[in-house]
């Protein structure tokens, strides 16, 4: 088992080797490989799907469908246990710190339907998860909230689905909604050139950010991604349990990976 592991995950490294020259990052690619070794080892779907996919093609032995890593969840859990649960705010501080500075006292708010809580937000920095479908009248908690921070003078950011951010600036006065600062989600095949926006997938959450180069630039010290035939697949890189690991989402077969001419970290084209 272990030296098939070993030629797989050789091929991985080849694989990845030609996406670009941002690969050289030691702690990016050194970080990824240390992880499909131990997902391979110990969480049972990927042992199964070795095992049962012989050493084939790094894209073909790792890759699973999102839907597939969600209705197996309990199968991602690590054999020494974990969480089997999805978090869909995982991410949010880390990328909201590539989105804008934000002063002490800036109050955002980030529109989601699921559970879970924003992890790594930053210091003095007021957070509140709004359900979407709960916005119908101004006496709603995080509208009476929102137009007080306003009113002080604070900075309001809006972090959501241009649906939602629609439904809740339509829910509040004019002269307020005017000063809102609005940030779209974006799902992986979604991504346009606009001038903000986050990159947010269901299950796996916040992935990165439009910077202010103009390219979308992913959180990269916690997300990898890499090609494959069937197109990207994305890696948690700190995500003990479930442990997500070659995750291919939908939008994905249509992106490619280049190095930020800028930056020189990885962006999604």
């Amino acid at each position: 088992m272990a030296r098939t592991v070993g030629r797989i995950h050789d091929r991985c490294v080849t694989d990845s080797a030609t996406v670009g020259d941002f690969h050289t990052e030691p702690f990016w690619h050194a970080k990824y490989r240390r992880l499909v070794r131990s997902s391979f080892a110990t969480v049972p779907l990927y042992r199964e799907l070795w095992a049962l996919r012989g050493g084939g093609e790094p894209g073909a032995v790792g890759g699973i469908t999102v839907d597939e890593a969600v209705r197996k969840l309990g199968d991602l859990v690590p054999l020494a246990g974990g969480d089997e649960g999805l978090n869909p705010l995982r991410g949010f501080g880390s990328v909201l710190r590539l989105v804008r500075r934000l002063s002490a006292g800036a109050f955002v708010a980030v529109l989601e339907t699921g559970g879970g809580e924003p992890d790594e937000l930053p210091r003095r920095v007021r957070c509140r998860v709004v359900d979407p479908r709960a916005i119908a009248t101004e006496a709603e908690p995080a509208l009476v909230e929102i137009t007080e921070a306003l009113r002080r003078n604070k900075t309001v950011l809006l972090v959501g689905a241009d649906r939602d951010l629609t439904t809740l600036a339509e829910a509040m006065p004019h002269d307020a909604a005017a000063r809102l600062d609005r940030v779209p989600a974006r799902g992986i095949g979604e991504l346009d050139g606009g001038r903000s926006g986050v990159i947010r997938d269901p299950a796996l959450g916040y992935l990165g950010a439009l910077g202010g180069c103009g390219r979308w630039h992913l959180d990269w010290q916690r997300v990898y991604a890499r090609r494959t035939d069937a197109g990207l697949a994305f890696t948690l890189l700190r995500q003990r349990s479930p442990r997500l690991v070659d995750v291919l989402v939908p939008g994905g077969r249509h992106m490619d990976l280049a190095p930020c001419p800028v930056h020189r970290t990885p962006v999604l084209l």
